[in-house]
């Protein structure tokens, strides 16, 4: 998220205040989030519930099980299914723009 930050703050010194997405809404997107270790594995899954019910999932798993930590697993799994959500948010977000300058007909 430090990168991630530091972009967000380019991005705000440049003045670039277009419609665009920010680590605050998808953060502000996810209402719940679950996670399961599959017994005898390293496989960790993270599910985020977004506000409109919608799940993303992220995944991780150590390739030495004598390197399995759970919560890095965790933290790595709710990453990425995070960086999910700006796909999907950024989607959404192009749809609403071409929606509304698009020329009626």
């Amino acid at each position: 998220m430090k990168d991630e930050d530091a972009i967000e703050r380019e991005i705000q010194d440049k003045g670039l205040n277009a419609p665009r997405l920010t680590p605050a809404l998808i953060d502000s997107t996810i209402m719940a989030e679950n996670y399961h270790v599959f017994p005898g594995t390293t496989l960790t899954v993270c599910c985020l519930v977004l506000a409109n019910g919608y799940c993303v999932t992220g995944e991780s798993a150590a390739a030495s099980p004598a390197n399995f930590d759970q919560e890095i697993g965790r933290k790595i799994a709710r990453e990425n299914a995070r960086q999910k959500i700006w796909g999907l948010e950024g989607y959404l977000l192009r749809q609403r723009l071409f929606e509304t300058q698009r020329p009626a007909a």
